[in-house]
């Protein structure tokens, strides 16, 4: 590792940053979910701060990555739809910790760069990671290929493409020196589909007929919902004792094991037959909560629940506070580091939902629709181009069944809500337009779907 002069301690630590492609909140064992198997984040868990209504405001892949790594929303950054290039240049999550000095690291899923899902990346257009194993996307996980540094040499991962990039992950660290800290994003897969794509060792531990379905999945869906749920199960199983690995790893070297602040988190959830309808894009719960756990030993191993609505945005600022970093000007998100360390919550109480453009399994042509929205610590409110479109009372109706919107009960309600949700666009300086005034203003070509083509 290169010589530097900064020195590990209580408010410069070693940042892990470990994310999963299109895991629900609600498929972890500590949410309560009693199918799925997951005993380490489960552990997890029980040490770490939760911030049990963490949402991805902007529920798709490219997006929620965009905004993970610069701290700004989709209309801001541009990435609102899959496959086009976060532009270089700006400030970005390894930028900033770099300029901190911190060694900078990325393995796994990109999907940000918009020149071809197999495609070597230069680094230009890395935001400004430096140790590099990565390929732009691909769901081929027992043939999934990488590049490795400055080589346009193309790899491919022994096996199961998240065990090996855990171990990667896992020689990294044990590499590096102690002259620097590091900041190193391990980003997984799965467990989007293909759902039969996980290891035979735990795709064996669920049998579809056995699992519980929510009451949100039409008795038409459900066939599909167990099928597919029990190859979901067995991808987050599987992920799982990646974690695990990566921890007992860790806890071998307590300087790393003291000295490190770990998160795991998700870009964006999964449908699965909730309200019947599959994958992301849309407002309801199983496509916008995501888990997010953070642990640190120096702020305590007492579990702690936190119900502020953190976004996609919020997350870059919110480590940059914890390790006492300055947050630019130019981010948008909230940092809730004062929250984690016993403060006020400075958030307004709301994570902004957006779908600036609808494309591919949400495209209008299948139902989909521009909407911006609120999810709040109770409610969840969505409105169209037309008008009000949903309202639920998640407290009384966590599976969302009851729309609310057309009750004249609820009337007072929902333009309360309205009138919030105006006032974060106006703040985010959203106007709400049609879906292809956004695609004419930043350049994207799209396909009869709405989608931004791509090359494999």
């Amino acid at each position: 590792m290169a010589a530097g002069t900064a020195t590990l301690g209580p408010g410069r630590p070693n940042v892990i940053l470990v994310f999963a492609d299109q895991w629900r909140a609600q498929a972890t064992g500590y949410a309560g979910n009693p199918d799925v198997r997951t005993p380490h984040l489960d552990a997890l868990a029980a040490e770490s701060i939760d911030f049990a209504l963490a949402v991805s405001g902007c529920p798709v892949c490219s997006p929620a990555r965009a905004s993970l790594l610069t701290g700004q929303y989709p209309l801001t950054h541009g990435v609102f739809v899959n496959d086009v290039c976060l532009r270089p240049g700006g400030h970005s999550l390894a930028r900033l910790f770099a300029a901190a000095g911190y060694d900078t690291a990325y393995i796994g899923k990109w999907h940000l760069d918009g020149h071809g899902r197999s495609a070597w990346i230069p680094p230009e257009r890395r935001q400004g990671f430096a140790h590099w194993k990565a390929l732009e996307c691909t769901h081929d996980y027992q043939h999934s290929a990488y590049y490795a540094g400055d080589s346009q040499q193309k790899q491919y991962w022994d096996g199961y493409d998240a065990i090996a990039q855990t171990r990667e992950a896992q020689a990294y660290i044990h590499s590096h020196g102690r002259q620097r800290p590091f900041l190193l994003v391990l980003s997984w897969g799965p467990p989007h589909e293909p759902y039969d794509a996980a290891p035979p060792e735990y795709r064996a531990l669920y049998d579809p007929a056995s699992l519980t379905l929510p009451p949100n999945v039409p008795a038409s869906w459900q066939e599909r919902a167990r099928r597919d749920l029990a190859g979901y199960y067995a991808h987050c199983t599987a992920l799982d004792a990646c974690l695990g690995a990566l921890r007992r790893m860790l806890a071998t070297q307590q300087h790393l094991a003291d000295n490190t602040l770990l998160v795991f988190c998700s870009d964006h959830g999964d449908m699965l037959g909730s309200q019947g309808q599959d994958k992301k894009q849309k407002p309801w719960e199983e496509s916008i909560r995501v888990p997010f756990l953070l642990h640190w030993p120096a702020l305590g191993r007492t579990p702690r629940r936190l119900e502020a609505p953190l976004d996609m945005p919020d997350i870059l600022p919110t480590l940059l506070g914890l390790c006492g970093l300055p947050v630019p000007a130019a981010i948008e998100g909230v940092d809730f580091s004062g929250l984690i360390r016993g403060g006020p919550d400075p958030s307004d109480g709301a994570a902004l939902l957006s779908c600036p453009h609808p494309f591919g399994q949400w495209w209008t042509g299948r139902g989909g629709r521009e909407y911006r929205g609120l999810r709040t610590r109770r409610h969840t409110y969505a409105r169209t181009l037309a008008g009000p479109w949903l309202l639920y009372d998640n407290e009384a109706d966590p599976h969302q069944l009851r729309n609310l919107a057309g009750d004249r009960r609820y009337r007072s309600l929902l333009e309360e809500l309205d009138r919030w949700l105006q006032r974060r666009l106006e703040a985010a300086g959203d106007e709400f337009l049609p879906g292809h005034r956004y695609l004419e203003r930043w350049g994207y070509a799209t396909d009869a779907t709405g989608t931004v083509p791509y090359v494999e």
